[in-house]
């Protein structure tokens, strides 16, 4: 059986200080030759312990160094005194014990783990092979467990209140379309499955990052608070989720833990939380944006979200169509209003210009038909000018065109000598002559 040893910490000095009396005298009526052998001390402890506490005896301290060994558990009960001392002593549920306590704890959903307060019910053995004192657990006091979680957290929870913190993250901004999701779970669990398959049933986008953690355990403060400190550092992420199935009451604890809290404290991003139980609830339930009562719970609420802004957009796109439409209705039928009314003012102003074409087209007529007159009038005159200074006309009236052999016309008598053939032009016809003689103006 392996077995802690009690005297192994630091903190616990059992040395007699200089004020306590160390060399007492043996008791009277003893003497060396009564000496025990160690194995006779050993039984005689034991015996002792055996008869002092027969019925047993109520024990409370914190477990620490609980391990499962062939069914049976071993741990130690652990205590501070006032004086900052810490001191310890073995304990060990054997097999048979723990199934009779199963009932008992599953009905308070409580289960044994680390750093958790207990109260119970033991029977003291002193071990002669190894030197030590230890505890067998035959009862366990549920309420008590319970009473020291529920004062740890309310003592966590006020401490938030006063200092302003609780509601912080409940005031960051939320996105109406967190399409990208930094989860915390651990990727085996059932509330981790149950999670992704609803978001996968949305049909929507999301975006899922997946940070894999234990939820319970001595590992699961640590690694839960570490990873929602890193996502909510992230640029590209909307919102946080923090999920785990069903459990014991004491699981349920591990988010109780002030390194949890205070990571969802400080987020700059919402978290939600989905911690699966119905009835209870942790201070990290308390401290988020939002809680629900199981992962699958989550998954729905984020996917409600983003359809309830896809709805609320397309009503306002609906809404604007139909305005739209109705504006441009109205600027429609005012543009038809405006295009007739041109259109009859382009009519009377093309009638009015056509009048006025038509009386400058008569006056213009009437002008030209003067100017016509006029003008033939005109024409006539020269006409009757023109067939009077016609040469033929005027030789009708006696007069002919003398020309020589080389057809220019005889100006003067000086052009033409006796003998010179000419022709004489008259208007019925033409006579050639010859020239006998000359006699120029004013001789005989």
């Amino acid at each position: 059986m392996p077995v802690n040893d009690p005297f192994d910490d630091d903190s616990f000095d059992d040395s007699p200080n200089d004020d306590s009396p160390n060399d007492e005298a043996p008791r009277p009526g003893l003497t060396a030759d009564d000496a025990y052998t160690v194995s006779e001390l050993a039984a005689e402890i034991r015996e002792i312990l055996g008869e002092v506490y027969r019925g047993g005896v109520w024990l409370q301290g914190e477990i620490n160094g609980l391990s499962v060994k062939n069914k049976n558990t071993y741990f130690s009960l652990t205590e501070t005194t006032p004086d900052g001392k810490r001191v310890k002593l073995d304990a060990t549920l054997w097999y048979g014990d723990g199934l009779k306590l199963a009932a008992k704890m599953r009905s308070a959903e409580i289960e044994l783990k680390n750093d958790i307060k207990v109260r119970v019910r033991v029977t003291v053995d002193f071990y002669a092979p190894f030197g030590r004192l230890s505890v067998h657990v035959k009862d366990i006091d549920p309420r008590f467990t319970l009473g020291e979680i529920a004062l740890e957290r309310e003592a966590l929870i006020r401490r938030l209140k006063e200092s302003g913190a609780y509601d912080r993250n409940k005031q960051v901004d939320f996105s109406p379309v967190p399409l990208r999701v930094g989860v915390i779970a651990s990727a085996s669990s059932a509330g981790w499955t149950d999670f992704r398959t609803r978001i996968e049933k949305s049909g929507i986008g999301f975006q899922i990052r997946l940070a894999d953690v234990s939820v319970q355990g001595d590992l699961a403060v640590g690694q839960v608070s570490r990873a929602i400190r890193a996502l909510s550092r992230r640029d590209d992420l909307d919102v946080l989720v923090v999920i785990r199935g069903g459990g014991a009451k004491t699981d349920l604890a591990t988010f109780d833990a002030e390194p949890i809290v205070m990571a969802i404290v400080d987020s700059p991003l919402p978290v939600l939380a989905g911690l699966g139980h119905e009835i209870d609830t942790s201070v990290a339930d308390e401290v988020a944006f939002r809680r629900f009562m199981t992962p699958t719970e989550v998954a729905v609420a984020l996917a409600d979200r983003v359809s309830d802004w896809v709805r609320r957009s397309e009503e306002t796109w609906s809404a604007v169509a139909v305005r739209s439409n109705e504006v441009l209705g109205a600027a429609s039928a005012a543009l038809d209003l405006r295009v007739a009314n041109v259109a009859a003012r382009t009519r009377s102003g093309v009638e009015r210009a056509d009048e006025r074409l038509a009386n400058r087209v008569e006056r213009v007529g009437r002008a030209t038909s003067i100017r016509l007159e006029a003008a033939v009038v005109a024409c006539d005159g020269f006409d009757i000018r023109l067939r009077l200074l016609d040469p033929r006309e005027v030789m009708r009236r006696g007069w002919s065109i003398v020309r020589r052999t080389d057809g220019r016309t005889v100006r003067s008598v000086g052009e033409v000598g006796a003998g010179d053939s000419v022709t004489v032009l008259m208007a019925d016809g033409t006579v050639t002559a010859t020239v006998d003689g000359i006699a120029p103006s004013g001789e005989s």
